[in-house]
C-alpha cells in the first residue's frame, strides 16, 4: 500500500518520516541534506509509491512566518510541480522540536543522542506525520 512521507525542512538538514504500509504508525526514515531532498523524494516514490506528502510549515508563536517559511513555500511549489500525482499537505510544525526533545528524553535517549540535530529532525518529522495521521485531513487507506 502507498505510504505517506513527512518532511521537516531545514536550510541544512531535512528530517524524514514515513508511515507503515497500513498508514497507521509514523516512523523515522532518514535525515538528508536539503539540496538532496527532491531527488531523494522522487527516487523513494519510484521505489515505494507515496499516497501523500506532509510538509511541516514553520510559524512563530504569533502565527507569523519565520526565516524558513519562504523556503518551505518554495518546496511546496516544487513538490506539487514535480510530483503532480501525489497530494502535498502542509501542517503547522510549531513546538515539534521541543516535543521531539521531550519524546527522546521519555524514550530514554542519553544527552549525547538528544543533542544530535539529525536525530531531532527525524523525530520532528515523525511527530509531524503522526499529527497529520491523527487529524481529520488524513486520507483513509
Amino acid at each position: 500500500m502507498p505510504r505517506i512521507l513527512a518532511i521537516d525542512y531545514g536550510n541544512k538538514r531535512v528530517g524524514l518520516a514515513v508511515t507503515d504500509p497500513l498508514g497507521i504508525i509514523a516512523t523515522p526514515l532518514d535525515t538528508i541534506h536539503s539540496k538532496d531532498l527532491l531527488a531523494y523524494v522522487k527516487k523513494y516514490h519510484l521505489q515505494d509509491p507515496l499516497r501523500a506528502i506532509v510538509v511541516g510549515m514553520p510559524r512563530t508563536l504569533l502565527n507569523e512566518p519565520t526565516d524558513a517559511t519562504s523556503a518551505v513555500v518554495g518546496l511546496l511549489r516544487t513538490l506539487r510541480r514535480e510530483l503532480p500525482e501525489v497530494p502535498v499537505h502542509e501542517l503547522d510544525e510549531r513546538f515539534t522540536s521541543r516535543m521531539a526533545h521531550a519524546a527522546m528524553l521519555a524514550g530514554g535517549l542519553g544527552q549525547k543522542a538528544r543533542r544530535d540535530k539529525a536525530t531531532v529532525d527525524r523525530v520532528s518529522a515523525t511527530l509531524i506525520l503522526q499529527s497529520f495521521l491523527d487529524s481529520p485531513a488524513a486520507p483513509v487507506f
